[in-house]
């Protein structure tokens, strides 16, 4: 039982990276046109890090391998230049006539929030899987 409820745990932390990964992915495309900040700066597109994380042991005559979750371990900056657009009447134009806009890239951010929607499905269902195991084991000790 220990090694489904391993199991069952580094699915649940794929889902709460998975949902952090669809936030700021919304947050990067609500932002694509936000040309000045509170620093008076456009908005910089955010990337989020991840990084494994031990769950915990599963039976040792499995040879004590160890489940592998996964942990957000922070949120950066995109360093990337911003990007530049023509528009002498917008506020924030310069003297040439150019506005710095995010460094975001809207169908990049699309396919990020795809691949974190289908990740996120793919740990629901594997979560489903163990329970429907343990349901059915425990039928058979009826």
């Amino acid at each position: 039982m220990a090694t489904l409820n391993a199991a069952m745990s580094a699915s649940a932390s794929a889902l709460a990276v998975q949902r952090t990964r669809i936030e700021v992915a919304v947050s990067n495309m609500a932002n694509a046109e936000s040309t000045k900040g509170a620093n008076g700066q456009p908005y910089r597109r955010r990337n989020v890090l991840l990084a494994p994380e031990p769950v915990a042991s599963f039976d040792a005559t499995l040879g004590g391998m160890q489940a592998t979750g996964v942990q957000v371990t922070g949120i950066t900056e995109d360093q990337t230049p911003f990007k530049r657009r023509y528009d002498p009447g917008h506020p924030d134009a310069d003297p040439d006539g150019f506005v710095s806009m995010p460094n975001i890239d809207a169908p990049e951010e699309m396919v990020d929030m795809m691949g974190a929607a289908r990740a996120y499905q793919a740990n629901l269902a594997a979560i489903g899987m163990i329970r429907d195991l343990v349901n059915k084991s425990l039928e058979l000790g009826k």
